[in-house]
């Protein structure tokens, strides 16, 4: 037999067992949150036509896709993503309706990229998405309710990084950077790549007073007084509204209740492009990356034929689950097992004492007595 068939691809895994019952005992958190702030379930396929995925759309890069055709020759490609989909199916299903439409979702993404440093390429998400109001209490409530969910969990410790990318964008208008380089700026400023932005920024001969404004994006983080430092700097309308929503949702977050939360990042940017103003993540620790990405993506849905508002979030289960057990927080869940054994000769009486008991919830197992697996 070929030892290889006994062993995953790189980058995906089984889960089994306690570990199974412990990821599912987090989704029934998660979910039963979502829904108690009025959000439907819904669910998209694992797969999807290439377009719903393509550079136009501002998703993940065609080499990162797992791609494979149809009998009919059409490309497809497993969801590396659940926005672009929630998107398409609501465009689809919801045509006539204008919003507010909330909705919830859980499954499985997949993402194809060798630069891994450790983690999978299939991973579960849980998100939400609220649809057709464009206010700041519906940011207030969506970062409200991922903060909701993480507590959810037993999580304490955490961060909402809160930014809009808006601030970013309408300096780079005003200093008159085309979209490409902007795309290659927002990258190294994301990363905190100071030295390639500021090679990148020396030789487009952007002026110095943009140029400097752009730099300290990546360092434009804390507390409200950093949005008070940010807004003293720049002088286009696209930056001073950007930090003007900011302050709203503040305010809205103060009334939920979570605002020690949450704290401040101009530099916080996304490879999504859809992003359009509202941008955040939740970090935690132990955890490299983060645990929570969302924001408001305003023009999404018109590229699938209806203009609607949207802001939504996703949270990776694997690596909320991975920070959790490294803040050794305990999360219930039912494992137990009754073992029922019998013999030929009282096998009926046996399964009908087996049946009894599952009826009321109980979890049999019904095995020979001469069974030795232990």
């Amino acid at each position: 037999m070929n030892a290889r068939l006994l062993h995953t691809p790189e980058g995906v895994r089984d889960i089994y067992g306690e570990e199974f019952a412990r990821k599912e005992a987090v989704e029934n958190l998660l979910q039963q949150k979502l829904r108690s702030f009025g959000y439907q379930d819904i669910q998209t396929p694992t797969f999807e036509y290439f377009d719903v995925f393509s550079s136009e759309i501002g998703t993940t890069p065609s080499k990162e896709l797992y791609k494979f055709f149809d009998k009919e020759g059409n490309t497809l490609v497993l969801r590396p993503d659940f926005t672009p989909s929630m998107a398409r199916c609501t465009a689809k299903y919801f045509a006539e309706m204008n919003g507010p439409l909330r909705f919830g979702y859980v499954g499985n993404t997949f993402t194809n990229t060798s630069n891994l440093q450790g983690k999978l390429k299939e991973v579960t998400q849980i998100g939400a998405e609220l649809m057709g109001d464009g206010s700041a209490e519906a940011d207030g409530e969506v970062i409200a309710l991922l903060i909701s969910c993480l507590l959810s969990t037993g999580l304490k410790e955490f961060q909402v990084a809160l930014g809009d990318v808006d601030y970013f964008k309408g300096v780079c208008e005003a200093a008159g950077i085309d979209e490409d380089t902007e795309t290659t700026l927002r990258d190294y400023v994301s990363s905190k790549n100071y030295f390639a932005a500021e090679e990148l920024l020396a030789e487009c001969d952007v002026a110095d007073r943009y140029k400097d404004v752009l730099l300290k994006c990546a360092d434009m983080l804390g507390s409200m007084d950093s949005l008070k430092e940010a807004k003293a700097l720049v002088d286009n309308e696209k930056s001073i509204q950007a930090i003007a929503r900011l302050e709203q949702v503040y305010e809205v977050l103060r009334l939920y209740g979570v605002e020690k939360y949450v704290s401040f990042d101009l530099g916080l940017l996304s490879k999504y492009k859809y992003y359009t103003g509202i941008i955040f993540k939740a970090y935690t620790y132990g955890i490299g990356d983060a645990v929570v990405t969302g924001g408001r993506y305003d023009t999404l849905l018109a590229r699938f034929g209806k203009p609607m508002c949207a802001i939504g979030f996703m949270i990776v289960v694997d690596d909320l689950l991975n920070a959790l057990s490294r803040q050794q927080i305990k999360v219930s869940y039912d494992y137990q097992f009754s073992r029922l054994t019998y013999t030929k000769e009282n096998f009926h009486e046996k399964l009908k004492e087996a049946t009894e008991r599952r009826a009321k919830g109980e979890k049999i197992e019904l095995i020979p007595e001469e069974t030795t697996n232990e």
